[in-house]
């Protein structure tokens, strides 16, 4: 694999490309800017994420002429409930989400269910993007498309 790799996901409708390599954060900007309906994005991230890659992606973002917002949740899986899930979609009103904007999902799998739940359920479903931090994320939560909380 060379430093960068491009894969696709074929499945009629819904494929998708998912990108690989060792340090894309910084060049994030304009590897989301194609897939993205309008120059804004809101990266749901968690607070031991947020302090490792949050400022490297909000750099990309904004040098790629990308609004953005952040929205930083505990870290855990107790965020994967109504509760935050309620909480989230709360603050993404507030922040006057439209059908075009974009979510990105910065973190594991905990935070890339919760995000991609709360895409599929805000204003009939918008985009999220996925841009997972652990290996289990890279290779299992961030790739088979299905999301969700916790119910009990």
């Amino acid at each position: 694999m060379s430093a960068h790799e491009t894969l696709r996901v074929e499945l009629g409708k819904r494929s998708y490309e998912i990108q690989v390599g060792n340090g894309l954060l910084p060049s994030a900007g304009e590897r989301i800017k194609p897939y993205l309906m309008q120059d804004r994005a809101i990266i749901i991230t968690d607070e031991n994420v947020a302090k490792l890659h949050l400022n490297v992606l909000k750099n990309s973002l904004v040098a790629a002429n990308i609004k953005c917002h952040e929205i930083v949740l505990p870290a855990g899986e107790q965020t994967k409930d109504f509760n935050f899930l309620q909480n989230l979609v709360s603050q993404l009103l507030e922040l006057n989400v439209e059908r075009g904007t974009t979510l990105l999902a910065l973190g594991g799998g905990v935070t890339g269910d919760l995000t991609g739940f709360t895409a599929a359920i805000l204003l009939r479903g918008i985009d999220f993007i996925q841009i997972p931090t652990t290996l289990l994320s890279q290779v299992d939560s961030s790739v088979g498309g299905k999301t969700g909380i916790n119910t009990r």
